[in-house]
């Protein structure tokens, strides 16, 4: 977030801020809700939260914004004016400690200590919706990046399996190209290659390396494997539509063209699936899916949640309370996740409704196994965003090499 924007939200936060209510449940309740939830399936997860927030009386106010700086702009200028949302959707990650840090959003510990939020929620979680000991996300799901869906038509015709290596990746990769069929499918935004990169990063430099870099250790870009993992993320151009044909495209299409068999793979994290599932293709039957090969014993996780900002209005403070409440409700918790393709942030909830892909990265977040905080968590936020963007323009433009590209990352981490 730049420093303009952070000085316009402090500014406004303080100037509008009032003192909080406790207050837990309501009816009769407005809230204004900022959100980038606009995909298909997206929508349809959406509408768990929407229907449960009205049906228990109480109004809901839709503020669809394009992406997550939209939203973020959005905020920023209703901040400004002294009008802020009462919520907004949010990344649990490194960065979004920024916003307590800046005393724009309000705590919901009172909440997470009467729900008993620290008994079900894993301590990674946990960890990264609060800020000095108090709770202020209202943590929605948790998603995995590193997941790899295939076409079950698209493997069929081509004769080839799911891949269990990077050379497996490139052999099937081949053999659907010839079938006529893109063998990997992408959308045209920079953050799409860099959860790609990611993987490959991880694949080359290990657990241990993969979090060095992920917490911006500047020294380990100079390692010859990254020069190893920029190469073979180059490779991998070789396999999507060109940058001119996709520039438009968004995950969601590349996604769907997954679902139709007219592409074999895409790296993305499992909202695929609920994108998937909301086009009416099945796990098992339309497409399959993996961990991405060599970070199987991984899991790349994103925390989707809700902030409340600061506010004076009526109501509000109440309002935004029992909001919170209702995200961690049990019940909606799991039906959210369903249809988002996520996992629930409970780990209190009934397994058995969950496809394999979802049992096995519930069973991995149960014990602990490779839990790891995706790049985007990671990282502050300002530092995630210029690694995107080195990361994605090199993919997508082939102009540099990867020597120039070391270059760039290096001193991008010397920033910090």
């Amino acid at each position: 977030m730049k420093l303009g924007i952070k000085r316009a939200w402090l500014a406004a936060a303080l100037a509008a801020a009032a003192p909080a209510t406790q207050a837990f449940a309501g009816q009769g309740l407005t809230v204004d809700v900022v959100h980038y939830w606009i995909s298909k399936s997206e929508s349809a997860a959406l509408d768990v939260y929407r229907k449960a927030w009205t049906a228990a009386g109480n109004k809901w106010v839709d503020m669809p914004a394009e992406n997550k700086v939209a939203v973020q702009r959005v905020v920023s200028d209703r901040i400004a004016n002294g009008y802020a949302p009462a919520v907004m959707q949010w990344n649990a990650n490194e960065g979004s400690r920024e916003l307590p840090e800046m005393g724009i959003v309000q705590d919901i510990d009172d909440i997470a200590e009467a729900d008993h939020w620290r008994d079900v929620i894993p301590a990674t979680v946990l960890d990264r919706i609060s800020y000095k000991g108090k709770v202020y996300f209202a943590p929605t799901n948790i998603h995995a990046e590193n997941w790899l869906w295939t076409s079950k038509a698209a493997f069929a015709e081509a004769g080839v399996k799911v891949p269990q290596s990077w050379e497996e990746i490139f052999q099937a990769a081949e053999k659907i190209k010839v079938t006529g069929r893109v063998p990997i499918a992408l959308g045209g935004k920079r953050w799409e290659v860099s959860l790609i990169f990611n993987d490959i990063v991880y694949h080359k430099f290990g657990p241990e390396g993969y979090a060095r870099l992920m917490s911006g250790d500047a020294e380990l870009v100079r390692d010859p494997r990254m020069i190893e993992a920029l190469d073979l993320l180059l490779h991998l151009s070789d396999y999507v539509e060109p940058f001119e044909q996709r520039k438009e495209k968004t995950w969601a299409d590349a996604t769907a063209a997954v679902g139709k068999g007219q592409a074999g793979m895409q790296f993305m994290g499992d909202w695929a699936k609920g994108e998937l599932v909301a086009s009416g293709y099945g796990v098992d039957k339309d497409f399959d899916c993996s961990l991405v090969p060599g970070t199987s014993i991984a899991y790349f996780m994103v925390i989707d949640a809700f902030a409340f900002p600061l506010t004076n209005r009526d109501g509000t403070t109440e309002g935004q309370e029992a909001f919170a409440r209702m995200v961690l409700d049990r019940d909606n918790q799991v039906a959210f996740s369903r249809i988002k393709g996520s996992l629930p942030v409970r780990t209190d909830v009934d397994p058995s409704g969950l496809d394999h892909c979802g049992k096995l990265g519930l069973e991995m977040i149960k014990a602990r196994k490779g839990e790891v905080s995706a790049q985007s968590q990671a990282m502050p936020t300002q530092m995630s965003e210029g690694w995107i963007a080195v990361v994605g323009d090199f993919f997508n433009n082939r102009n540099m090499s990867s020597q120039e590209v070391q270059k760039r990352l290096y001193d991008l981490l010397m920033q910090r």
